[in-house]
């Protein structure tokens, strides 16, 4: 097999064993807020739909094409962006993309048409895809082989509550600022964060035998069809993947329809309520199933 010499650079374990740890508990959770932030910015527009449809004259059976072309983005900033890390400074790297995705949050905010709604989308979607992982992947080489799993799985744990938690914050700034205040106060946070950031990210050695850019794309392929462990969970995440999608992108419309009448405020709490469900109270004799929250469903849906 020569999968090995095809695919990116991975920490060198041995020098990394010899190092002193960059990643101070305080430096890691900044990685997890900065990841949360940024795929935050790929899930606003779902709590949304309702609302962009209306100010854009958009057919609610077509509204979902703009959760679909953020989703693009992400599937392009996968094969294309993330990618880079291996070629160019990291550091470097999330400064420009952090800077791009401010960029795109505010075309987004500012669009006169449908056209440049999804193609600002398209690039929110890309680039805060590719923040969000660039992070995880600078986490985990900035840390020492035996810190990495629980560094990685802080900074995923952020991913996930900013996640979930987009929904609130996009659902509540919408009833205060309107749908296009979301994504001027996203702006502001990203920029809010750039400079402490800039200033803490730890500086890595680049790999001066890594591949270049066209065999790193195509180490990718080769991974993926020869190793049957990553195409079984491959399969199993875009499965969960689009479920996950499906379900809150639909949720919407009924629940602003008129027997609910729930406005973005109270559309968006319901990642919260999801989230409550990951991580159900405990208290004695409670199981964690009593603890789910209760869905209801209008009968005529």
């Amino acid at each position: 097999m020569k999968v090995s010499s095809e695919t990116s650079a991975l920490p060198n374990r041995d020098s990394a064993s010899s190092r002193k740890s960059t990643m101070s508990r305080g430096l890691t959770v900044m990685f997890a807020i900065a990841s949360g932030m940024s795929v935050a910015n790929v899930y606003f527009a779902q709590p949304l739909l309702d609302t962009l449809a209306h100010d854009f004259s958009i057919s609610r059976a077509v509204v979902g094409g703009v959760v679909t072309s953020t989703q693009v983005g992400c599937a392009l900033a996968l094969l294309l962006l993330v990618p880079l890390g291996d070629r160019v400074d990291r550091r470097r790297l999330m400064a420009w993309q952090l800077l791009a995705l401010v960029g795109a949050l505010i075309v987004v905010a500012t669009a006169p048409s449908t056209p440049v709604l999804l193609a600002g989308m398209l690039a929110v979607g890309m680039l805060g895809t590719a923040m969000t992982q660039g992070l995880i992947a600078y986490a985990a080489s900035a840390a020492l082989p035996e810190e990495q799993g629980q560094v990685v799985g802080m900074v995923q744990g952020g991913v996930f509550i900013g996640l979930l938690l987009a929904r609130v914050f996009a659902g509540g700034i919408s009833d205060i600022a309107g749908w296009r205040g979301v994504y001027v106060s996203s702006a502001i946070l990203m920029l809010a964060i750039a400079l402490p950031l800039w200033r803490r990210l730890p500086a890595l050695s680049r790999d001066p035998n890594a591949l270049s850019y066209p065999r790193l794309i195509a180490s990718m392929l080769t991974l993926l069809r020869q190793d049957k462990v990553l195409q079984v969970r491959g399969i199993l995440a875009l499965l969960m993947f689009a479920d996950f999608n499906i379900f809150w992108s639909a949720l919407v419309s009924p629940l602003s329809a008129p027997l609910i009448i729930f406005i973005t405020l109270q559309s968006g709490p319901s990642g919260w309520r999801a989230r409550s469900a990951l991580w159900p109270p405990r208290a004695p004799g409670i199981s964690p199933t009593v603890a789910m929250p209760n869905i209801r469903v209008p009968q005529h849906y």
